[in-house]
């Protein structure tokens, strides 16, 4: 089962966040029938954002991740809520690009160079949004910049996805690791090194470890305490009650010249894909 948890540390100097992510990746992979290194990139972005969206305090707080970039992918969005539901969508589902110099998906050339805009929805007036220029474009470092300079919290992102042969999703998951304002310099240090000596998330996940047990490699002698434990899934609110009231918005003038066409029209939801279809006697019956 797919899973957020998130935990303290060091008398909480160090705030932490794992996730499992295999299964909402692959519900991502075929509803939008990704490429693998699209798979792979969309997964990390959605394993970040179900991860950040788990630090928003409201029961409907959105929060928004927006790449717009270079690469032959052009862009990607993901939006998370408080309680670990996550959807998203490529703009260019299908790129194919040679293996990395390291042998891997290369999915900093898929994006290339763009900005990253994080839009927080609190139900204020106007929603609280940042933008960063990409580092990398591979997903983990962007993320800890933007926590670096949009919200001035040293944080440590990583995150993967592993593909099979037949390019369906083996693993996907990731972590991060925040320093509170009073974390100790020792702390610091300590936490640095082990950072850089941790394995890849994807190698962790392949050889059994769960999202509490990549917390504890890290934390296991800074008293790490699981706060939460929540399922998360990839999961879209759309239906046809939302779509219908999203035509009769575009008013009376549009839904006329619809029905003039005397074609069915279809809507397309491009967060998970679905397509809901309306034929000349629902499009008469919303202008009622």
């Amino acid at each position: 089962m797919d899973k957020i948890v998130r935990g303290i540390a060091a008398n909480g100097q160090i705030r932490c966040f794992a996730i499992e992510s295999t299964q909402l990746v692959e519900e991502a992979r075929q509803r939008h029938n990704t490429s693998p290194v699209v798979t792979a990139a969309l997964g990390r972005l959605l394993s970040g954002g179900a991860m950040m969206g788990s630090m928003m305090k409201g029961a409907s707080d959105l929060l928004t991740l927006k790449i717009d970039c270079s690469g032959p992918i052009k862009g990607l969005t993901v939006t998370a809520d408080a309680n670990g539901n996550v959807k998203g969508f490529p703009i260019v589902p299908q790129v194919s690009l040679p293996a990395s110099p390291q042998g891997k998906l290369d999915v900093g050339r898929a994006i290339d160079l763009g900005v990253l805009t994080v839009i927080r929805d609190t139900g204020l007036k106007e929603p609280y949004s940042g933008t960063i220029n990409l580092v990398s474009g591979e997903i983990a470092e962007d993320l800890t910049y933007y926590f670096a300079v949009s919200e001035q919290t040293p944080s440590s992102v990583a995150l993967g996805v592993l593909m099979n042969r037949n390019n369906t999703v083996n693993k996907s998951g990731g972590y991060i690791i925040q320093l509170m304002p009073e974390a100790s310099e020792e702390i610091i240090d300590i936490l640095e090194k082990r950072l850089k000596e941790m394995k890849p998330v994807t190698t962790l996940l392949s050889s059994g470890h769960t999202p509490e047990s990549m917390l504890e490699l890290l934390l296991h002698d800074f008293d790490l305490e699981i706060t939460e434990t929540i399922s998360t899934a990839f999961s879209c609110n759309c239906s046809k009650e939302r779509v219908e009231k999203a035509l009769i918005s575009l008013g009376t003038k549009e839904i006329d010249s619809m029905i003039k066409d005397g074609k069915p029209i279809e809507v397309n939801c491009h967060f998970c894909n679905t397509n809901y279809k309306f034929d000349i006697e629902e499009l008469i019956q919303l202008k009622k």
